[in-house]
């Protein structure tokens, strides 16, 4: 008997609680600790973001790479470089935090949503391509949940018509995908270190590029656009932001990048080892993994196809497994008044309704259906770096036993 209708839990987290994730250990101190004592804290004068920042580079490859506040600020320092004119449209995928959206309203553009590949939960490159207009100025890749988009085919489309492509990688740290790693695909690559990422600094973020010319634009709109190589009094260039990185941020930084491969080594072994153990069961779609891609699985996403999802998460957390139905409610267009609403800057529902933008607005229950299936199948299943096999192997088996005693709807 399920749990939910008065049985036994398959796990009692009581007496066995799964393994918390406690990411921070003595190198942060200690790192922190060599900041605080330095008596600065400032990105500019210390010694730990300059570090900081050259050794992110380095774990990818890359030329350049800028440190920030968030996820969102990565994201924002990428589209503040490509600087687009207001109306200029940005596609990207219809999953998504709004963490992605923002940077794209706050300079003035218009964000353009394509439907997903059922396949892999990222965005589908044909979609991408039929909605590119004149007004197109940048392409966002978003690597959902830690499994690469098709990046060949989103690569080639950008090149074909001129356009920059950034990737959304705050979900795929450290990824690879056809022997390239996630972030270094596009002209820049956005990483976050949100508490729940593969590594954190409780909040900040990355932008990464090999182009120069970003490189410096990048470094630039972070800092308010300050020309600090200029002598005397200050001056300040075209319109930027202040979203720059602190040495406190760097210093746990540093220590959480010399554990990122094994984070995600570990994340790849028991996601993979979690898909080998509900692969059989009917009416479960175990999370997909792109060709040629490794997945991260910052969150493990099934779809459940022949049962409510709302209805297993709630049977699974009564059986002591951690899991929870959707990801964002609805597609991201719905998801925010910012959107859904136009409520942007005061009552003038700019940029969507302005001189500076021709696009007629469709209906947004005609967008994205695909989408719209996928968020009402999915289910994430909770679990960690620090988790036993043992542990995998529990969360499997309670999805078997929820998948044998729910109603089916289909």
């Amino acid at each position: 008997m399920l749990a939910i209708h008065g049985g036994t839990p398959y796990r009692d987290t009581e007496s066995r609680p799964f393994p918390a994730r406690t990411p921070f250990g003595e190198e942060e101190i200690r790192l922190v600790t060599r900041a605080l004592r330095s008596q600065n804290l400032f990105r500019w004068g210390g010694e730990l973001t300059p570090l900081f920042e050259s050794r992110f580079a380095g774990a990818y490859g890359a030329k350049h790479a800028v440190g920030s506040t968030s996820g969102t600020a990565a994201l924002h320092v990428a589209m503040g470089a490509i600087n687009p004119d207001p109306g200029d449209e940005i596609i990207t995928s219809a999953i998504t935090d709004l963490g992605t959206i923002i940077p794209i309203l706050y300079q003035n553009a218009v964000p353009v949503f394509a439907d997903i590949e059922t396949e892999t939960l990222t965005v589908d490159p044909e979609e991408v391509e039929r909605l590119i207009t004149p007004r197109t100025r940048a392409i966002i890749a978003i690597h959902l949940f830690g499994n690469a988009c098709r990046m060949e085919a989103l690569v080639e489309i950008a090149r074909r018509n001129g356009i920059p492509l950034i990737e959304d990688s705050c979900q795929a740290h450290l990824t690879p995908y056809h022997g390239r790693m996630l972030g270094t695909w596009g002209d820049m690559g956005c990483f976050s270190f949100q508490q729940s990422k593969h590594m954190t600094t409780g909040d900040g973020g990355m932008t990464i590029t090999n182009d120069d010319a970003l490189g410096r634009c990048m470094r630039k709109f972070a800092d308010k656009n300050y020309d600090r190589d200029r002598e005397g009094s200050r001056m300040y260039g075209a319109l930027g932001m202040n979203c720059r990185i602190t040495e406190l941020h760097s210093a746990v930084g540093l220590a959480q990048l010399d554990k990122l491969a094994r984070v995600v080594g570990s994340r790849n072994r028991l996601g993979n080892r979690l898909t080998e153990g509900i692969s059989d069961i009917e009416g479960i779609v175990p999370a997909p993994v792109t060709p040629g891609a490794r997945h991260s699985y910052w969150a493990y996403p099934m779809r459940v196809t022949g049962y409510p999802a709302e209805g297993f998460a709630r049977a699974l957390n009564a059986e002591g497994i951690g899991a929870s139905a959707g990801y964002i409610g609805e597609p991201i267009y719905q998801c925010s008044a910012a959107l859904a609403d136009h409520r942007t800057y005061g009552d003038s529902r700019f940029p969507f309704f302005s001189p500076y933008t021709d696009r007629t607005f469709e209906r947004a229950d005609e967008l994205c259906p695909r989408t719209r299936e996928v968020l009402g199948q999915l289910v994430l299943l909770s679990f960690n770096e620090q988790y036993a096999e043992a542990d995998i192997d529990d969360v499997a088996g309670a999805v078997h036993k929820v998948a044998s005693g729910l109603e089916r709807t289909g």
